[in-house]
């Protein structure tokens, strides 16, 4: 199936639900992600009611997995034993005003907590793409939204509840718990399972959205940090067809400077209309653009929440790279355009601050991320990977832990300073592997 007619044909699914709703064990239920392209290795899934239960569920299995919102394209969250999901979990605990902070269950979904949060007057610093995802799930994995002074999500944790393996509840704070603290935030699921996250608040805030179209390549060579720091939040798309992006979205925030939408933007033109990322989708399900303020909740994501995203059947891969060299490793893709176009749908090109938490892709390093969507076909996906990879690894890139990778073992190892110091903190809370699987043993060998 030719791009053009994949992507008509998935765009039918647009107004399907996100995710389907998780079931307890039935023996003949087929338990996927949310893209459909993983089945997990077992429908033993266990839905407990109350953190009482999470703890009997994890003391009662030998082994057994943490299941978020379903939004990785990897295994990282799969097991052949028993999978553990907090979905009736999923409440708004507490909100210290003075404090500003938010104590949250684990499963909560960002767009459910950003609603309450603008009402009460506060925000958390970035979103991501989709406000689909559970805090949980995004911290654990170093999910991130955009932005060259904004962190990644889990850098807005000040403090998490997690289940270890014996069943004891264990409460780390930034405040309180220094190294342990910075090592188990983005814990891959191998420590534990996360029961309640406490996440600092900014007072709420409003947000722009412009859009210009077709951004020459050789413009963003010259001017990468001004086009990247253009806004709050930068994206930038492209298919790699041509030597140019796409598109650029720009998220400002209201009360930053007076605005006006210019009619260029360093070569490129003003949309006139709402676009979505993928150019011939219809842009309905998007947030909203052309300049016209709103919440931030509303403008950060791409797409609106209670709404399936980008197309639905797909594939998803993401390189980081020091900010620096950005420019540098965009070319060096640009450069397999012929093998990635006939298989993309699109891909988004952000930044991320630098951050100290362990195993975070942005550890130590200011990062520009660069994204890939692809059509559903991991047989040519898969060979295309390895390319990339190997074109960016000048670049001492880091592969985004909850999307498609090929890189090896010892490669991605060595590129955590902290990674032995991990490995060590897995033990203390996992000494007899609970909640290791393949991914983890493979990639991390823990």
């Amino acid at each position: 199936m030719d791009k053009r007619t994949f992507i008509k044909t998935t765009a039918t699914l647009m107004s399907a639900p996100i995710v389907a709703p998780l079931a307890s064990w039935i023996p003949d239920t087929k338990l996927t992600n949310w893209a459909g392209n993983l089945q997990y290795s077992t429908n033993r899934l266990h839905t407990p009611n109350a953190i009482t239960a999470v703890q009997e569920a994890v003391k009662k299995h030998a082994h057994i997995k943490a299941l978020g919102s379903r939004h990785c394209f990897n295994t990282i969250a799969d097991s052949s034993h028993n999978l553990l999901s907090q979905q009736e979990l999923d409440k708004i605990l507490h909100l210290d005003r003075e404090a500003r902070t938010v104590q949250v269950h684990g499963a909560i979904r960002y767009g459910q907590l950003a609603e309450y949060l603008h009402r009460e007057g506060f925000a958390v610093h970035n979103l991501a793409s989709l406000p689909h995802i559970s805090v949980a799930g995004a911290i654990t994995t170093a999910t991130h939204g955009s932005g060259m002074r904004n962190g990644n999500l889990a850098t807005s944790v000040a403090a998490i509840e997690l289940i270890a393996a014996d069943g004891t509840i264990h409460t780390l704070s930034r405040q309180k718990d220094g190294e342990q603290f910075l090592g188990a935030v983005v814990g891959l699921g191998a420590l534990g399972v996360i029961t309640k996250v406490t996440l600092d608040m900014v007072p709420t805030f409003e947000v722009r959205q412009t859009v210009y179209t077709d951004l020459p390549f050789k413009q963003f060579q010259r001017n990468a940090t001004a086009i990247l720091g253009a806004g709050y939040s930068v994206s930038l798309f492209t298919d790699w067809s041509a030597p140019a992006f796409n598109e650029v979205w720009i998220k400002s925030l209201v009360d930053e400077k007076p605005f006006s939408i210019a009619p260029e933007f360093y070569g490129s033109k003003a949309a006139t209309r709402n676009l979505h990322p993928i150019a011939i989708m219809p842009a309905e399900n998007c947030t909203d653009q052309m300049g016209v303020p709103g919440p931030w909740h509303e403008r950060l994501p791409h797409f609106k929440m209670g709404f399936t995203p980008s197309s639905g059947k797909e594939l998803q891969s993401e390189y980081f790279v020091p900010i620096e060299q950005g420019a540098m490793a965009v070319m060096a893709v640009a450069q397999l355009s012929k093998a990635v176009n006939p298989h993309i749908l699109t891909s988004e090109i952000r930044t991320i601050a630098a951050d100290n938490l362990w195993l975070s892709p942005q550890y130590g390093q200011d990062t520009l991320a660069i994204h890939f969507t692809w059509q559903q076909d991991w047989p040519a996906v898969k060979k295309v990977l390895p390319q990339i990879e190997a074109a960016l690894k000048p670049f001492a890139v880091r592969p985004h832990w909850g999307k498609l990778f090929t890189m090896e073992p010892a490669q991605l190892q060595a590129l955590y300073p902290k990674m032995q110091d991990f490995k060590m903190l897995v033990k203390q809370y996992d000494p007899k592997g609970k909640f290791r699987n393949e991914f983890l043993a493979t990639n991390l060998g823990i």
